[in-house]
């Protein structure tokens, strides 16, 4: 539809004789607009959904006589219905909770009167609805099974505000039993991504279950990096504003301690991958904040990753990270890379876990960081490093093997916390 060129992103669809169009083109946020079949080209676009600096447009699919709009607005998903015959004024789905995650579904008919899309909350289990579109009503058509006679309103979830050093509110979705003290006793597990536009949504986990019904406080810290207040989110976490992303972990935590949701003595962090990264670079700037943290396949060794263009990821993530051959990336990248800001200082307890077939992080960058902070830090805590000879970056493969690495990572971040039972 037209050449493609860089910092342009655009997807297609085709309805009623015209393409529409979902384009950053001037919209940051993104924006629809319609172009004739018979010359799409950039001169003729025409907007159909304007853009909304608030409001970020993931996708649109149309049906027959309607259009359904996936967008996220100050960090929540909706799904908007357009009504292509009356043109009556849009709608978005009615949700029964204000902390949430949302998406269409399948729906494989263009010609239908009702839509299928999935919800999910951090209490509500995956759930798949119908919407009508006549008559603006869902029907829940089929709710994952709990076992264990679960019952959501022995729960609760919330979504609080941490205020960043730089004033900018983050969004930390929470969720507890009910009836937990927040006296700064309770132990909490704070995780984050942080990184690539990922949204992390507050989304259903059977096995997180086992946490909170020991008394644990689970949150979910969704700092600059991500994408989840749009695409401005997404770009004050990333290159030379990638400090952010671990500004916004360190200041969460804090928030949550200050707010007595737990302490830092009760305080453990979790994250993999690039979160991983994370985790290496909040330990070294605040080891204070936290009492435990697991360190699951940490891209650690950021610099002498991203200078070896032979690896396979190196040279399509220094657009993510910047490429330290040119000296202004360099300095920047070296302030955070977790690696080189070893020193020696006390660390909070760590569990750090490594992939022998590890092809997107090599298993060797979480071994290097755990030798160097054993061998650097001034404290008696416990570094423990845990390789596993079979598996690559996503862990075990097999549900039960799965469950099994869940499993111990929790029972790791329980026993850290004194529970052991």
């Amino acid at each position: 539809l037209t050449p493609r060129r860089e910092g342009h992103e655009y997807s297609a669809d085709f309805s009623g004789g015209e393409f529409y169009i979902t384009t950053n083109k001037d919209a940051e946020n993104f924006k629809v607009v319609r172009a004739p079949l018979s010359d799409p080209n950039e001169k003729n676009w025409t907007d159909y959904i304007a853009h909304n600096p608030a409001i970020k447009i993931d996708d649109i699919n149309f049906f027959k006589d309607y259009a359904v709009v996936s967008e996220v607005e100050n960090g929540l998903e909706y799904l908007k219905i357009m009504d292509l015959k009356t043109r009556r004024a849009a709608v978005r789905i009615k949700t029964p909770e204000s902390v949430y995650t949302m998406n269409t579904g399948t729906n494989p008919e263009f010609d239908t009167e009702t839509l299928q899309y999935t919800y999910a909350s951090m209490i509500t289990p995956n759930s798949t609805y119908e919407y009508d579109f006549k008559t603006g009503k869902s029907e829940l058509l089929k709710q994952m099974e709990v076992l264990g006679g679960y019952d959501k309103t022995k729960y609760k979830t919330q979504r609080v505000w941490a205020t960043a050093r730089d004033g900018v509110k983050v969004p930390v979705s929470v969720v507890m039993k009910k009836g937990t003290k927040l006296d700064g006793k309770a132990p909490m597990l704070l995780y984050a991504y942080g990184s690539y536009g990922a949204s992390m949504t507050p989304n259903f986990s059977s096995a997180r279950l086992s946490l909170v019904d020991r008394g644990m406080i689970y949150a979910i810290a969704h700092i600059r990096g991500g994408s989840e207040l749009g695409e401005k989110w997404r770009q004050e976490g990333r290159m030379f504003k990638k400090l952010n992303t671990f500004y916004d972990f360190v200041d969460s935590a804090k928030w949550l301690v200050a707010n007595k949701y737990t302490s830092s003595d009760r305080l453990v962090i979790q994250g993999g991958s690039a979160g991983g990264l994370l985790m290496g670079g909040v330990v070294n700037m605040s080891p204070e904040t936290f009492h435990a943290a697991i360190v699951q396949v940490p891209f650690v060794d950021v610099m002498n990753t991203m200078l070896d263009a032979s690896l396979p990821l190196t040279t399509e993530e220094w657009i993510e990270w910047g490429n330290p051959n040119e000296k202004q990336a360099w300095d920047y990248m070296i302030k955070y890379s977790p690696y080189e800001n070893v020193k020696a200082q006390n660390y909070p307890n760590m569990l750090v876990e490594i992939s022998l077939n590890d092809s997107q992080v090599p298993y060797w960058e979480g071994a290097k960081f755990a030798a160097k902070v054993r061998e650097m830090k001034t404290d008696h805590n416990i570094v423990l490093l845990k390789a596993n000879m079979g598996a690559g970056h996503g862990g075990s493969s097999g549900r039960y093997d799965r469950l099994k690495e869940v499993a111990f990572d929790y029972a790791y971040a329980l026993t850290q916390v004194g529970i052991t039972k």
